[in-house]
């Protein structure tokens, strides 16, 4: 089993409270904080020089030096404004009932998606004759099951030219869709390591508000103290006072240093105080919160082009990794975000979240087939073991409703 291997030379889990949740509307609201996963590879770099792709630099003339906010860290509090103050945390070791393994989170987690997969695959394959009929309706059922018009046509076409006219059982296309739908996953799934080369490897993150950018860098964040290495985090969403008091409260428990600055501050000037701060203290890897207003599509792309650019003048390959972080719940709209933000940013990577909320799994094939981006890791769950390596084949069982193959 794939996830064996990854996570055997890993640290025992641990288990910490959930992510606080504001009372004000906040990214990631239903992911909890941090306990810290076994896993000493849920990123790993393909080759210690490998580097991401990010928007050519700009020319000297083009580039403005942002004015620099003050920045402060988690050591000196600001009280939060009242409606944005978030409230207790649940006691996560209550959830007694909980499934223990990784593939059986996945495969929980999965199961709004599968059912309608699985249901569908017995209605129509009861030792059937594979025909053009049953063929079209396959097809149809992949398409409703957000996997994308793409991608289920591809299916087809295999099931086509390997199965045509045999009389085939219900296991035996859940098989061989798995196989399929794991063929086009492979090449995305792709982890990733911070590179000591970079000291530190700055990580920009974006998508839009609710997606769970927020609780993703405190989960990474905290993987990455536990493996001994030095993150830093900055809450780059300056316009919003809770998603900065959520960061800084993540920050306090998983001991790793906040940058924030004043209300509204400017967010390319608090990334490169923040980007010098982490230079001069050995951090190893910075992660940079940033806002996700859609609704203002030009001022989000003013901020993020700045932002790159203001970077750059002191890392000229700085940022090394821009990862994009998606709802799944969202589904099929998901694949419009990746349009629009890669309009203002040059994405790396993906990460899947809230897969456990969603009857829309589905869409991690049609992001796979559509845009071939990595995909470094999928979110099950509230906690932080729940955000793992994406594994294609243990993904495409849990999808299709299989067990594992390990």
């Amino acid at each position: 089993m794939v996830f064996k291997r990854l996570f055997s030379r890993g640290k025992a889990e641990a288990e910490s409270p959930a992510e606080p949740r504001p009372a004000q509307a906040a990214e990631g609201a239903d992911e909890a904080a941090p306990s810290l996963p076994a896993a000493d590879e849920l990123v790993q770099a393909k080759g210690a020089t490998t580097r991401f792709a990010v928007p050519a630099s700009p020319s000297q003339a083009e580039a403005e030096h942002a004015p620099r906010a003050s920045t402060q860290d988690t050591v000196a509090r600001r009280q939060p404004e009242a409606e944005t103050k978030p409230s207790a945390p649940h006691d996560m070791h209550e959830e007694v009932d909980r499934p223990r393994g990784f593939f059986a989170r996945l495969k929980a987690g999965l199961a709004r998606s599968s059912a309608k997969i699985s249901s569908g695959i017995a209605s129509l394959f009861r030792d059937r004759l594979m025909d053009d009929a049953a063929l079209d309706e396959l097809e149809e059922l992949l398409i409703t099951a957000d996997l994308g018009t793409s991608a289920a046509k591809r299916i087809v076409d295999r099931f086509r030219l390997a199965r045509f006219g045999a009389h085939v059982s219900e296991r035996e296309v859940k098989e061989a869709l798995a196989a399929e739908i794991a063929d086009i996953l492979r090449p995305v799934a792709v982890p990733l390591l911070p590179n000591p080369a970079y000291a530190p490897h700055v990580v920009l993150v974006v998508g839009v508000n609710g997606s769970g950018k927020t609780t993703t860098i405190a989960k990474l964040a905290a993987l990455w103290s536990s493996q001994g290495l030095k993150p830093m985090l900055v809450a780059g969403d300056t316009f919003r006072a809770a998603a900065v008091e959520q960061l800084t409260i993540w920050g306090e428990r998983t001991g790793c240093p906040v940058i924030t600055g004043p209300p509204n501050a400017d967010a390319a000037g608090l990334a490169f105080d923040a980007l010098a701060r982490a230079r001069k203290e050995g951090a190893d890897v910075l992660l940079i919160d940033t806002a996700g207003r859609l609704h203002n599509k030009a001022d989000l792309m003013a901020e993020l082009g700045k932002i790159v650019r203001v970077l750059r003048k002191q890392m000229a390959d700085a940022p090394h990794s821009v990862l994009l972080v998606l709802d799944a719940t969202t589904g099929q709209n998901a694949l419009s975000q990746v349009k629009v933000f890669r309009e203002m940013v040059e994405v790396s990577g993906l990460i899947v979240t809230k897969l456990d909320g969603s009857a829309k799994g589905g869409v991690v094939v049609a992001l796979a087939e559509t845009f071939g981006l990595p995909v470094h890791a999928v979110g099950v769950g509230e906690k932080a073991e729940d955000l793992r390596p994406f594994d294609p084949d243990e993904f495409a069982r849990s999808l299709v409703g299989l067990d594992s193959m390990g």
